[in-house]
């Protein structure tokens, strides 16, 4: 049985990309999501964590291995 994944595929491009400096507007036109969705995505993962912003999202995503720095 596989464990299920705590970020969605989305949300991880998303995340890897911040995490390469990459800022809302280059993230959307990279993806070609609208940046509202970018926003969205960000938002539900800061949620899903119970953190309160966008650094204390990665930093919580690099702790449990999510994502990693390059």
């Amino acid at each position: 049985m596989q464990l299920k994944e705590f970020l969605t595929k989305r949300e991880k491009q998303i995340f890897k990309l911040l995490v390469e400096n990459v800022d809302t507007e280059e993230i959307a036109e990279i993806l070609d999501i609208s940046s509202k969705t970018v926003r969205n995505h960000i938002s539900n993962v800061i949620q899903k964590l119970g953190v309160r912003s966008r650094s204390q999202a990665i930093l919580e995503l690099i702790r449990m291995n999510e994502i990693t720095l390059k």
